[in-house]
This record gives structure tokens, sequence and C-alpha cells, in this order.
């Protein structure tokens, strides 16, 4: 049978059917005759055989029998929710004008432009072509099932020899009889359409039938090999009939492991096969015939749902996927719709594909390499695209394996279809002179929340550490001061969110209007200045710890919010004012810019004189970094960051970040061993972990607390941390100092080595620190130790050079 991963909702947004492909791309002939179709064989055929896909016919049971009629159910409105929220964007862009080869494509292309449509082309094409193989490699399982050498169904008819060679060679044949057929031009499948819709038609009916006519059996199952190859003994499934027991029975979930691959089965795995998103091509008549189909589709799921989960035991649900053969009055019927299902499936995808290619042909979006996919037949066919797609999908045919295809056309597809949305939003939003479509029933809201789906979707493991990236909230008080540190972080941030955020202090009760909205000019001219890319955010507020609080919760939008929170360090040190020495802040004597405007360093007050009072108290401060770790937000604490060199925090050539160079940056990590920590074995550990992560850098053991009482077990605090522990002030102070000096002494120490270099410090000297990062403990929980902590702070982070203390919430 077809393959768990198979889509059972399938909906494709492709080259339309049944129109001609002209040189001249203005009409030709065949043309005239191909727009003569009616909404119903032109649209609704075509989409409701996209939609009942092989799996209708095999994948009911998996879903209801691992999932239960409840959240089968659940699924398939979240499923059919989805859908209809990139219909209606489809539908926008297709009614945006006349509707030529590649379809949505082709609209997307023309109104905002070849490079976007053509790459949302491109994602479309690649997703027809895994599709088409997909449905061939279905088509071939389903055949093997029944005439099969190893066949496990009824019929006895085992004569096909089977293995990758000859499924392959299978494969092969069917997608030559495809080939020929979408060769010899769209409008002869259009034409066999309607004549598979009827088989389809009648098999679903038949099974629909058979549900009420046939009486109660029990269906052998498919023998099941024990442990150690040994044989269980045989297994039956059980149709009931209408039965109230089996509905309740059925109703709630039951994830087993899937008898097809062994995998235990889980909501989210379920979804994934219940609807993989592929949406049909649109015409003229797209709005009407596809929410017809969808309709008419969405109906028969519903149907099928509730009298499987009436009539069928669990067992039979879990252990037989195409159970409908078992229990059909003729099951002839039913693999005939099966095999007719995947073969238009197929001729879909195939068609679908090179109607695409060829638009992308004539946008010349690739040049010379796409030149014979123009090429078209004197009835209009784009035969030189349907003979590259046929290449392509032999290439994808080797693979061999159909739940890796599955799953490689679920995200062409869904990234297709979120970017379908985006540009109908972008379009909306933009109030875009072009995009006037006459499908009215959508708005922006649709958009968004088709393009939010479908993000969610594909971002299942959004939270995994290899797609993590640094979102950063600087909390700025005075730009003068915190150049050098606004430009680290613009480096820090490796393609992620960057905010600057600003508090300005005030109660707007007591204001006669906001103060913040005047500075935001003075702040975007500040980040132009700095070319950093960064956004700006400003509130007002009574406190900068309040202030902090309404950035931390309100910047960003959606899954882009601040994960960390970056403040410069709170010490004694004199302020100074690096608009004065920075080249790139260099102004006129007279105090305005060009066209007259005031300069950038009159938008901003004079650095704080030292001595005077701070907006922020050390009290205050501290709570602002504990309220940061209580969000569950990241903190860095940057210290000395004026004394980077400014070659270190330009932009190299082709982009490169001078001080993450690989010819310039090299990383060296100190691992700390406590006074009875033997020597080797957590380096061992932290290599091995470095392998894996794929970061090359120097590791070294050091010693270091030998200070530190005797009888104080290591496991009794946090590693690292002997600020919170049960030390006393004295004894923590000392072990800071003791810190701060192994640091201090290691600064200048090359190690000997680099990136490809020998691992181990030999003490040989080599270049400078550029850049020290050290674990930031996290605050004491009673506020009065606060002063302490942040003196540890001090003490451990003195004379450092920049530094930067880092404590991580994961």
């Amino acid at each position: 049978m077809a393959n768990e991963n198979s889509p059972l909702l399938a909906y494709r947004l492709l080259g339309e059917e049944g129109v001609s492909f002209p040189a001249n791309g203005a009409g030709g002939p065949g043309g005239a005759s191909a727009r003569k179709l009616s909404t119903f064989l032109g649209v609704v055929v075509p989409t409701v055989l996209s939609m009942f896909s092989i799996v209708v016919f095999l994948r009911i049971g998996f879903v209801v029998g691992h999932a239960g009629l409840l959240q089968a159910l659940a699924m398939l409105l979240v499923a059919y929710f989805i859908l209809a929220l990139t219909v209606l964007s489809v539908c926008a862009i297709a009614t945006n004008g006349a509707v030529r080869g590649g379809g949505a494509y082709f609209m997307i292309s023309r109104t905002l432009g070849p490079e976007v449509g053509g790459s949302i082309g491109l994602m479309f094409y690649l997703a027809n072509v895994c599709g088409c193989a997909v449905s061939l490699l279905g088509l071939v399982e389903a055949m093997l099932d029944v005439f099969g050498a190893d066949a496990t169904g009824s019929s006895g008819l085992r004569i096909l020899p089977q293995g990758y060679g000859w499924n392959l060679l299978y494969g092969s044949l069917l997608l030559g009889l495809v080939g020929g057929v979408c060769t010899l031009g769209a409008g002869l499948y259009a034409r066999a359409s309607f004549l598979t819709f009827l088989l389809v038609s009648g098999s679903l009916a038949s099974v629909l039938v058979s549900f009420v006519a046939v009486r109660p059996r029990d269906i052998p199952l498919t023998p099941r090999p024990g442990p150690n190859g040994s044989s269980l003994p045989p297994q039956f499934g059980h149709f009931t009939g209408f039965n109230s027991s089996t509905l309740k029975a059925n109703l709630g979930a039951g994830y087993a492991k899937d008898y097809t691959t062994g995998a235990t089965m889980t909501f989210a795995s379920v979804f994934a096969v219940l609807f993989n998103g592929e949406l049909k091509d649109p015409s003229r008549a797209i709005p009407l015939g596809t929410i017809v189909a969808v309709a008419y589709t969405f109906f028969i799921y519903i149907l099928l749902f509730f009298l499987s989960s009436f009539t069928c035991d669990r067992i039979l649900l879990q252990e037989d996927y195409g159970f409908f053969q078992a229990i059909s009055l003729w099951s002839p019927l039913v693999l005939t719709g099966i095999y007719a299902t995947s073969l238009s499936a197929s001729m879909s995808s195939l068609i679908g594909a090179s109607r695409i290619l060829h638009a992308l042909a004539q946008d010349n979006l690739f040049g010379v390499i796409l030149a014979p996919a123009k090429v078209v037949s004197q009835g209009g066919n784009p035969w030189g695209a349907v003979l590259y797609s046929w290449g392509l999908v032999q290439l994808v045919l080797l693979a061999g394996k159909l739940n890796t295809l599955a799953a490689v056309v679920t995200v062409f597809y869904l990234v297709a279809y979120a970017a379908v949305d985006l540009s109908c939003l972008s379009l909306e939003w933009a109030s875009a002179p072009n995009f006037r479509p006459t499908f009215s029933l959508f708005s922006w809201h649709t958009c968004l929340l088709g393009v939010r789906k479908y993000l969610l979707r594909l971002d299942v493991r959004k939270d995994h550490v290899k797609f993590w990236r640094p979102q950063l909230l600087l909390l700025v008080g005075n730009p003068r001061g915190a150049l050098p540190l606004l430009r680290l972080a613009n480096q820090l941030k490796k393609g992620g969110l960057y905010v600057l955020g600003h508090v300005t202090l005030g109660d707007l009760d007591s204001l006669p209007s906001d103060p913040v909205q005047p500075q935001y000019g003075a702040w975007l001219s500040l980040v132009d200045r700095a070319q950093v890319k960064a956004f700006v955010d400003l509130t007002l507020s009574p406190s900068v710890r309040q202030g902090a609080q309404h950035l931390l919760r309100i910047s960003g939008l959606g899954g882009m919010k601040p994960n960390t929170l970056v403040l410069g360090f709170y010490d004694d040190a004199a302020p100074q004012d690096h608009f004065l020495t920075d080249p790139a802040f260099s102004e006129p004597a007279d105090g305005t810019q060009e066209g007259g405007s005031p300069a950038l360093s009159t938008l901003f007050p004079p650095p704080r004189a030292p001595g005077s009072p701070r907006a922020l108290s050390p009290q205050d401060y501290v709570a602002t970094v504990a309220d940061a770790l209580k969000m569950n937000k990241n903190v860095v604490l940057a210290r000395a960051c004026g004394a980077l060199p400014p070659e270190r925090l330009s932009r190299g050539s082709g982009g490169t970040s001078q001080l993450h160079h690989v010819d310039v940056a090299r990383l060296r990590i100190f691992l700390c061993l406590g006074p009875r920590e033997a020597p080797g074995a957590a380096e061992g550990r932290l290599r091995a972990l470095l392998s894996q992560l794929r970061i090359r850098a120097q590791v070294q053991e050091v010693v270091w607390g030998e200070g530190a009482a005797s009888s104080q077990e290591p496991e009794e605090e946090e590693e690292g941390d002997f600020v919170n522990g049960r030390r006393g002030d004295a004894e923590a102070e000392a072990l800071a100092c003791s810190a701060n000096a192994l640091v201090r002494a290691q600064q200048g120490r090359g190690g000997g080595g680099g990136p490809g270099g020998p691992e181990g410090g030999d003490g040989e000297e080599g270049p400078a620190t550029a850049l020290t990062f050290l674990y930031l403990p996290r605050p004491p929980a009673d506020p009065a130790r606060y002063p302490r902590y942040l003196a540890l702070l001090e003490i451990l982070s003195r004379d450092l050079g920049p530094t930067l203390l880092i404590h991580g919430v994961t």
C-alpha cells in the first residue's frame, strides 16, 4: 500500500489544465477550445481529483485508528482552515488579471515582478516534480500489494517481481506513460479527467454503500513477524456494522505503532499525513469552482470519518489501512479508484510542473539553461518543458524512498504557500495600484493568518538549538557612551533580531504630549550613521526598570522577539563621548547636517558628568537583570567595550565581521577545575561536545579556587557560581579575585594554536585577547544582597579589557 506519509488532503496550486501556450503568449491553436471548459470541468473536477488522491482510500483508517474520531475531526477542521486561508489569497491573485501559463505563478510574477514570482514558482516547480514521483511510487506500491511476487492481498496474482531495480523499472514505465500523455497536451488530460472523476466517484460511492449494505464480518489481518523472526498467531479485525459501542471505543485517541514503519504515532505525525497542503491552479472560474470543490471534499471526508468510527473496531483501523477493499461489495472497484487517482495525480503534477517551468523560461530568469523549455508545439503545448520535467522526475525516482519525498514535497509546498499569502498580504498593505483582484472575499487578516499558520506548521522544532539565533534587545541610556557596544551587538546578533531600546523617564498623565515620538527621528539617524541593522523601540516609564520590562514584553513580532537582554556594565568609569572620536559622526562646526537639519550630536545630550546622579540605581540595575531571567531571557552584561579597536567593530570585505574572521579570531576555552577534580575527564567530554557542534577551539584545563574550604562540595553550588553559594563575603571575594587573576594571566597567551592548530595550550606567547566571555551568575534571591552581587561582578571582571558576562536561561 502507499506509504503513511502520503498526504490525505491534497490540493495543488499548479499550471492550469486546458490552457494553451503559444510561442507569442497571445493565443494560438487550441486556445479557444481550451477556454470553453465550464467551471465544473475546468475547476471542480481537477480540484476534486487532486484532493481525492490515492490515500483517501488508504489513510482514513490510519487517521481515525490512531487519533480517534474527535481528534481526527479536529485535525480536519484545522487542515481545512489553513487550506481555506490560502485558497482566499490564491483566488485573489488569480483574479488580478488574465491567467496564463503557470497559473498563480504568472499572476504573482506580473503583479510583484518576475524575481518574486520566480522564487515562488521555483518552489512550486520542485514540489510538483517531487509530487509526481510520490504519486508514481505510491501507484507502484499499490500495484505490487496485489500483483507483486510478495503480495499480501487476496487476489493471488503474484506475477510481478519485486526489488529496488524492478520497482524503479515499473515507476519509469508509468512515468513514460504519463509523460507521453502530457507531451500530447493538457487538452487530452483535461478530457481524461472527467473519466477519472467518474471512476473515483463510483469507487467512493461503492465504499459508502458498503458501510450500510455489508453485514458484520471478521477480516483477517496480514501476519506480523514476532520476536526473533517467530510468527504470531493470526489476528482479525472486526467490521461490526453500525454499533454504538464501536463508536464509543473510537472516540478517543489510541496512538500506537504504525505497522508499516514501526514508528509510534503522535498527534503531529498523524496530522502531517492528513495534511501537507497542495493547492490546485486557478482559472477564471477558480473562486466558485475551488470553493465548491473544497466544500464537497470536506463533506465526504467528514462522512467517511463518521462511518469508519461507527462500523470498524480499532484493531481493523490500525492494522489494515486498506480496509475499504475488505468491506467493499466489489473490491476491484476500490482498486480502480486507487489506480485512477494515483495516475491522475501524477499527470496533474507533471503537467503543472511543465507549465510553471515554461513560464519561468519565458521570464528569462535562468538564461540559456531554460531556453529549450520555451519551445512549444503548433498546438501551444510546451513539450520542451515537459521533457525537462520528465527527466527530473526520473532522477527523483532513483531515490525510491516515498517517506523522504513526501517530506520534501511538504516543505516545498508550505514555503510556497506561505510566500503566496505573504505576497497577497504585502500587496494589500501597500495598496499596490496593480493589485485589483475581482475576488474580494479576502482581507489582510486572512493573509496574515495564512502566513502564520504555514510558518507554525513548518517550524515544528523552532526551539531546537540548531535553529536558535540571538535576538538582542540592547538597552541604551545615551548612545554617545554606548557606540562601541551598539556596533558589537550588531555583530553578535548573527542574522537574528536586533532592537535598540531606550527608556525615557516620565508619566504621560503629567505631560501635555508624548515626549517619545519626537525622539524616533534621532534614533533612526543614529542607526543609519552607525551602519548597524537594528530596529528602534522607545518607551515612556516612571523608572528604567519598568521600561525595560515593557520593552522585553512588547518588542518584536510573533516568533521574532528578543530572547537576550544586553546591558552596559554598572561601574564607576567616567562616560566617554564616542561621537567626538568616531569618524562616522564627524559633523560641520555649525552644528547642522546637509540640507540644514540639526546635527546628530545636538539631538542627544552630552554624557553624564563624573559623580552626577544616574537614572538607574545599582539596586534597580541588578533587579533588571533578575527581571529578564524571570521572563526567560538570556542576559549579557558588557564591560569596557570602548577598548575594542575600531577596526574590530567594522565590517570586513564581503560583509564579514572582522571580529569573527577565521584569519583573525581564535577561540580559546578555559575549563575551570576545582582543587579536587581529576584532570582529563571533563576536558574529554567538552572536546566531544565541541566536535559534535563543529566548533573549532582550543581547550585548556585550569585549576582555581585552591583557597576554598576543603569541606565545600562543588555539587552544592551551581558550577562557577561563587556569588550565590554558602561562602562568606571574604571567601567569595577571594575567589572572585582568584578567577580574575587567572583570566588576566591567560589573556596574553596565544596557546600556540589557533583554528586547526594544537588544541592544548603550551604557554607560548600569542596575540592578546580581543574579547573575553565569562559566566554571569544568577542574581541572589534576596534583594538586600544585590550590592554585594554587583561588587563581586566588578572584582571578577576588573582590568580584563572588553568583556561579556553571559547567563543563558537554557
